[in-house]
């Protein structure tokens, strides 16, 4: 049954029903952005022991896995498939209130499987590869909170992680790839990249990590490649206007996401953290996904909660600060500067924040001139 017509919820309107899921995932984005703070060093109060070791599960399962599970229900239209978004938030809310953290791990993990369970319901619709794709992000999802579940050190439950968000982005782009009619054994040639992704981080999990994490780091810059090469941010860049800005936004992601795959290589393991670590892990959170995120907001906002969002100029400031942010904290991580790695995450955080202010406030105009005309 479509949930956005079922009897229960007769006339009340799609978006509004949604806005506890925007909630959720908002909550659980200002919560893993204090917790940035925190891991930064600086001095905040903590909100409760332990938040810290969370910054990474609550930005990318509780705010983006909320965010990717509603994108996903929303599109399907069936009302079992809202209980991916509801997991993902209900699990990081849960976290944050500093509840019994096994029972939080098993709720993320469930969110994981009911998205599994979207994808193969979505394949079954219509077979692709680029469905194939993003199912293997939303396993990845489900291996991740298994491997955090098993009490492995985050330095194994990252990676899994990140082939979540990054394969979730890759099906997406191979979709609207066809657009620009790539040549025969393109495709191929992304499956093989990605396939040599998710060997090697399955080698790092249950084998040597260090051979897995370079294999994987290989898969990355494959990936990366690919996307530069065949990607239609290479034709729209030339279009002005918000079509060239998005264009931009791809674009940067694509070198960090190249950049992470040399680090992985160079680096060969996620365990001990330190600067290095940090450089590897945030090269694909800030500087690809959430140039990702920055880029395509003005289409899933409309997409999921049927409000306006619309581009404006003034965009292009967070989006370079972002960018500013990390190369100076990337810089830090190589030199092993505290005060460089910490001004460019604070950087990144206020990149972030901006953005999505300038993004309530550019709805919030928009739907006052909607309502005025």
């Amino acid at each position: 049954m479509d949930s956005d017509r079922s009897p229960g919820r007769a006339g009340r309107p799609p978006a509004l029903r949604r806005l506890p899921f925007l909630a959720m995932a908002v909550v659980a984005l200002l919560a893993g952005l204090w917790a940035g703070l925190l891991r930064l060093g600086l001095d905040l109060p903590a909100l409760r022991p332990g938040l810290a070791a969370d910054h990474g599960i609550l930005l990318v399962l509780g705010f983006l896995g909320t965010q990717i599970g509603l994108e996903r229900a929303v599109a399907l239209g069936r009302g079992w498939t809202y209980l991916a978004p509801a997991a993902a938030g209900a699990g990081a809310l849960w976290l944050l209130l500093g509840l019994p953290q096994e029972a939080g791990q098993a709720i993320l993990a469930f969110g994981g499987l009911v998205l599994v369970a979207v994808f193969v319901a979505v394949h079954r619709i219509q077979p692709s590869w680029h469905n194939l794709v993003m199912g293997l992000g939303a396993v990845a999802w489900l291996v991740g909170a298994v491997v955090w579940m098993a009490d492995r050190p985050m330095a194994d439950v990252m990676p899994w992680l990140a082939a979540f968000l990054v394969l979730t982005i890759v099906g997406e782009r191979l979709e609207l790839s066809r657009m620009g009619r790539p040549p025969k054994g393109a495709i191929a040639l992304l499956l093989g990249v990605v396939a040599a992704f998710l060997a090697g981080l399955v080698i790092a999990t249950a084998g040597p990590a260090g051979a897995g994490i370079r294999l994987a780091g290989i898969g990355l810059f494959g990936q990366a490649l690919w996307l530069a090469r065949y990607d239609v941010a290479r034709r729209t860049i030339r279009v002005a206007g918000a079509t060239r800005y998005m264009a931009v936004a791809l674009i940067a992601g694509y070198f960090w996401l190249g950049v992470a795959g040399i680090s992985w290589v160079a680096g060969g393991s996620l365990a001990g953290g330190g600067f290095f670590y940090d450089a590897m892990v945030h090269t694909i959170f800030l500087g690809f996904v959430f140039s990702m995120i920055f880029a395509h907001a003005a289409i899933i906002v409309p997409a999921v909660l049927g409000v306006a969002l619309p581009w404006r100029p003034g965009f292009y400031l967070p989006l370079a600060l972002l960018h500013l942010g990390l190369a100076v904290r990337v810089l830090g991580d190589l030199a092993e500067s505290t005060t460089a790695w910490r001004l460019g995450g604070i950087l990144d955080e206020i990149a972030i924040l901006l953005f999505l202010a300038m993004a309530v406030v550019s709805s919030v105009r928009a739907g006052r001139s909607a309502r005025s005309t």
